[in-house]
């Protein structure tokens, strides 16, 4: 009988299969746009979704906003060469992020790593006996339950 629902978001291609083939609709979550805020309306509309909410998901999903800071300097990048690339009658180029300047940010970092991760990360476990294991193992619990 045929494929029933594709899910797909950053294919706009498919969006255009709806010009070209009678069996394809398009729709899309309706959102509202408040100030900078995105609030998604939980509704399904007709037609394709006239941009990207990534960043948005991401920062509804809980990225830190180091990272979505970053994701929104490059996207302007993006648009910006996308724009001057279009006026010019040829492809932009991907960013090229400058890694002495510009490192790398974790998912979930949120600044120096827990004292306790880092003896834990000392650790030379293949020199320790089993019960030096348990014994530091013990302290680190202890000192675990002091944190928190």
């Amino acid at each position: 009988m045929g494929c029933k629902t594709v899910f797909a978001t950053h294919y706009h291609e498919l969006t255009q299969l709806a010009n070209e083939l009678v069996a394809v609709r398009n729709y899309n979550v309706a959102v509202k746009e408040v100030g900078d805020e995105i609030l998604f309306l939980h509704r399904l509309q007709p037609g394709g979704a006239d941009r990207s909410y990534g960043i948005e998901v991401g920062r509804l999903a809980g990225l830190p906003a180091p990272v979505i800071a970053r994701a929104r300097s490059l996207l302007r990048l993006l648009e910006g060469e996308d724009l001057a690339a279009a006026l010019a009658g040829h492809a932009p180029s991907p960013p090229r992020p400058n890694t002495a300047t510009t490192p790398q940010l974790g998912l979930f970092a949120a600044g120096a790593p827990h004292p306790l991760l880092e003896q834990l990360a000392a650790l030379d476990t293949n020199q320790m006996t089993p019960l030096d294991a348990l014994a530091r193992l013990a302290t680190l619990a202890a000192d675990a339950k002091r944190a928190v």
